[in-house]
């Protein structure tokens, strides 16, 4: 590396692996003194049209001269990066700084040249658009806030390039040139851009694995058993439509076949390209095997092996450099220890996992860090027998293991867009980015329902999973997902129950239930389950036991078509004698009832009635539907396997099946869940806005932070600043005297104007009125003096206790509002009321920031207590709206300016008419790294 003394320390964290449109990977670095033969080898590949585009003149090769000037660089006015796949470059780019007559310059200078030169072979991969926003960092962060660039106005390509990163810019042309110039900084346009590459690459590169076009499983096996045999079988008899090869480098010489399925030593010895390898070799041959398959142009790895992080410090270090070297290829990974992928599909019939059976397809997708859970939950959809509208297998199932690489995130992408996919579930043990994933749960759960379950909530994350540290509660994570859209909850067995009511049947209109069925007392379970639930529930109609199918049928259809009712629950016993109804008949009746009103849910509870369960469910079930006397063979002559004989089928055109449930209560909770996303989804459609307030002087409140900051690197501000800070954004905090005798407390009285409050304020005390430390409502001094003289005759000194006095404010409820910057979260606004009793139940609401209106409304309204603001119990009614204005000024604060890392507004009194902030603290720190509004990049190893 570089060592002159004119240049800067290399500069580690620049460098990034990024994903390409195309769904592959690349490396970008910088540039250094060691590059000069892979410089001189790269432009030898380029052809001569781009070498003129980037030139201006023909420019066959680089003189040494050239060389030098392209590899040495300082990190701060001469930066180059390179994207790198195998090691080898395959694209360039380079910034120069310059003043304002276009000659090299130093800061303060604040514009810069660049240029790009990108391998033809790997044009339109989008390797230029990364490149453009790894440079652009890189820029910001020395000081650059412009780049200028000339080009040729034939080279469309490169002038797409930086018009549509969608930077604030101006085009000017002179002398045949287009000289473009734009501002740096990020924009709402910039990083809309960004997203949607970001989605569109992740999308791709997880679709190249779930939908390759041939596949080898690498540690097949020479005899039945073991992982990788076990694999083999199953991508086999699954039907799988593309190529498959077994590949064991322990085969006797000679042997061209296993189980059927061509095979060979080496990857290397496959004639053809491999999209999609499989690993199941001992963890210490793994390394071996990727630089097979990153030599022979495989897209990617589902790596069954175990022994990493798993495993400890040692397994640790093997998988950091596992995923290292498979991204030197642009190889994504799922695992390692991964219980593999699945893809039903009838154009891939993919089962690349140990199931040994294929689920039916269906529109779920299912993701999984644990195999354990993937199995337990694929078990459950194949036992419940589908049970929705016809279609509720899976689509794509995805366990990754250790998620080392490919993780929940990247399947969200690719299942936002998925048109084969309907419902997402997922069960997850952690959350590697909550600020990423947050974000796209959010644009997911908008298009379609995404449900999710969260082990290890009340311990560390697996070994396996690298995590970034985050200072939230579990509770308050999931609320933000909730606000995200995401349906959370708490079990597999809700998570199931969720997807099988939301992956056909349509999303209830609000929360009016209606109960029809052959048992009172079920129904009657049921009815108090849904107000459990926070439905609506019409009190249950009863059939009796007596109901024929011709009964339900009728009931059913007039529940459907009252007005009044969003949703139907269906209760059914087995009824005995010779008017017992038959399952099927039943079932019947209950589907064709539906179909007629299909834009309102229908839920069936069935009490040990598994005849009725599989009548509902008819032709739904999730078990493969191979004929059993016919098993699929994959034919020896050909590595294409061949399809199973019988495969699924469709339901019949127009039937309507219903979803069915063991036990009431589950089958509410479901319909619980799906009202509560279709208002979410009601209200996602109209969002808010983040009002602006005449009254805030941003400017004037950055001067201030500025000037405090430059104290030092963090401090809480004390209670002039505090104030100070807080006015500038419409908050007034009431004044607060010390008081540390009887008589500074006289004159701090006499100040502030009786009545007043004598508060104790040491940690022990503070906030806690309960232990006794505040008198309220002191009239006159001699009221006061003897308060000071009880409190500290119970609780000790005035050193110990730091009085202060403050004006008495009008009479309401004590609420609390705190802001914070959580590194992985983001800023999360909180709100809840004061006291022990909130605090020992957790009930606190929380939102992300920027808050709009409309969340500032629902914050207030989401606590268990809120009742208390709104006149419970014959009290006057609190002035909400001064609250959620309070809310939004104290969002806009965090958000104006990240240095703000903590907000504490406690006690705040909301009386009738307004509201009086009595406490208030501020912690300033330099804001923490984004890199959600940095250039795209996959977690660092």
């Amino acid at each position: 590396m570089q060592t002159s003394p004119d240049r800067h320390e290399y500069p580690a964290h620049w460098e990034a692996d990024v994903v390409l449109r195309d769904g592959g990977t690349a490396r970008i670095r910088p540039i250094t003194v060691d590059d000069a033969e892979r410089l001189v080898s790269f432009y030898e590949q380029v052809s001569d049209e781009s070498k003129y585009y980037r030139f201006f003149a023909p420019y066959p090769r680089l003189s040494a001269k050239d060389v030098h000037r392209f590899t040495h660089h300082d990190f701060v006015d001469r930066v180059g990066l390179a994207a790198t796949v195998g090691g080898e470059f395959i694209a360039t780019v380079r910034y120069d700084r310059i003043g304002a007559d276009g000659t090299p310059a130093s800061a303060p200078a604040d514009e810069a040249e660049v240029a790009f030169l990108v391998q033809d072979a790997h044009q339109g991969r989008g390797v230029a658009s990364a490149l453009l926003e790894h440079i652009a960092a890189v820029a910001r962060e020395r000081g650059i806030r412009r780049f200028a660039a000339e080009v040729l106005p034939a080279n469309n390509k490169m002038i797409k390039v930086f018009t549509d990163a969608r930077y604030t810019q101006k085009r000017s042309f002179e002398d045949g040139v287009v000289r473009l110039e734009f501002d740096l900084e990020p924009t709402d346009r910039s990083l809309a851009v960004q997203y949607a590459r970001e989605h569109r690459a992740e999308a791709r590169s997880v679709q190249r694995l779930l939908a390759p076009g041939s596949v080898a499983v690498i540690g097949a096996g020479r005899t039945p058993g073991g992982v990788g045999r076990s694999v083999l079988g199953n991508i086999r008899d699954a039907g799988y439509t593309g190529r498959l090869y077994a590949v064991n480098r322990a085969l006797p010489e000679g042997q061209k076949e296993l189980d059927g399925v061509p095979a060979h030593r080496s990857v290397r010895d496959i004639d053809g390209p491999v999209d999609l390898a499989v690993v199941a070799v001992p963890a210490e041959h793994v390394p071996e095997v990727v630089t097979e398959c990153g030599e022979h142009g495989v897209q990617g790895l589902v790596v069954v092996s175990a022994g990493y992080a798993e495993s400890g410090s040692e397994g640790r270090e093997r998988q950091r450099a596992l995923v290292r070297h498979a991204r030197t290829y642009g190889m994504r990974i799922i695992g390692p220890n991964a219980f593999g992928i699945i893809n039903t599909s009838p154009r891939v019939r993919l089962n690349a996992s140990l199931a040994p059976e294929t689920p039916r397809p269906g529109r779920i997708g299912l993701f999984a860090q644990s195999g354990a859970i993937g199995i337990a939950l694929l078990s459950r959809l194949h036992r419940r027998g589908g049970g929705v509208t016809g279609v509720t297998g899976v689509s794509t199932f995805v366990s990754s293991g250790n998620r080392a690489d490919v993780s929940g995130n990247d399947v969200l992408q690719y299942w936002y867009e998925d048109p084969d996919t309907d419902v997402v579930l997922m069960y997850l043990e952690s959350i590697g980015n909550p600020r990423k994933f947050t974000r796209l749960a959010r644009r997911t759960a908008a298009a379609k329902p995404l449900v999710v379950v969260q082990g290890a909530r009340h311990a560390a994350a697996p070994q396996g999973h690298a995590v970034r540290a985050t200072r939230l509660p579990h509770a308050t994570v999931s609320a933000l997902l909730r606000q995200a859209g995401v349906i959370r909850v708490d079990t597999i067995t809700e998570l199931v129950d969720a997807g099988l009511l939301l992956a056909r049947q349509p999303l209830p209109a609000g929360p009016r239930v209606a109960i029809l069925g052959n048992s009172e007392s079920l129904g009657l379970l049921t009815y108090d389950a849904c107000l459990a639930e926070g439905l609506r529930p019409h009190p249950p109609q009863d059939l009796t036991t007596a109901a024929s199918a011709a009964d339900f049928h009728t009931a059913l259809s007039r529940a459907l078509a009252d007005d009044r009712c969003d949703a139907v629950v269906v209760t059914a016993i087995p009824a005995v004698g010779e008017g017992s109804v038959a399952d099927a008949a039943l079932a019947d009746a209950l589907r064709s009832a539906a179909a007629a009103a299909p834009a309102k849910p229908v839920l069936v509870v069935h009490v040990e009635l598994g005849g009725l369960a599989e009548a509902l469910s008819a032709a739904a079930s999730t078990a493969p539907q191979a004929d059993a006397d016919n098993p699929p063979q994959a034919r020896p002559d050909t590595p294409r396997t061949t399809p199973r004989t019988t495969p699924p089928g469709e339901p019949p055109e127009g039937e309507h099946l219903i979803p069915a449930y063991p036990a009431a209560e589950r089958a509410v909770r479901a319909l619980a869940q799906a009202v509560t996303y279709a208002q979410w989804r009601r209200d996602a459609a109209d969002p808010g806005k983040v009002p602006e307030y005449e009254d805030i002087d941003e400017k004037g409140a950055a001067t201030l932070i500025d000037g405090l900051l430059a104290r030092g690197q963090g401090l809480t501000l004390g209670a002039d600043e505090t104030c100070d800070l807080l006015g500038h954004y419409g908050i007034h905090v009431h004044r607060a005297l010390p008081a540390p005798t009887s008589d500074a407390a006289a004159e701090a009285a006499r100040t502030l104007g009786y009545p007043v409050a004598l508060k104790a304020t040491a940690p022990h005390l503070r906030h806690r009125a309960d232990l006794g430390g505040v008198r309220l409502d002191l009239a006159d001094e001699e009221q006061l003096r003897r308060s000071y003289t009880e409190l500290t005759e119970l609780f000790g000194a005035p050193e110990e206790l730091r009085p202060v006095v403050q004006r008495m404010a009008p009479r309401g409820v004590d609420v609390v509002v705190r802001a914070v910057i959580d590194p992985a979260a983001g800023a999360v606004l909180s709100f809840g009321l004061a006291g022990a009793a909130s605090q020992l139940l957790g009930d606190t609401a929380h939102r992300l920031i920027p808050v709009t209106d409309k969340e500032a409304t629902s914050l207030v309204r989401s606590i268990r207590t809120a009742p208390l603001l709104f006149g419970w119990r014959g009290s006057a009614p609190a002035d909400t709206r001064a609250l959620e204005e309070l809310l939004l000024r104290v969002s806009r604060l965090v958000d104006d300016h990240p240095e703000v890392v903590a907000v504490t507004l406690e006690p705040v009194v909301v009386a009738s008419h307004g509201l009086s902030v009595l406490g208030a603290s501020v912690r300033l720190a330099p804001p923490p790294a984004r890199d959600d509004l940095g250039p795209r990049t996959l977690p660092a190893y």
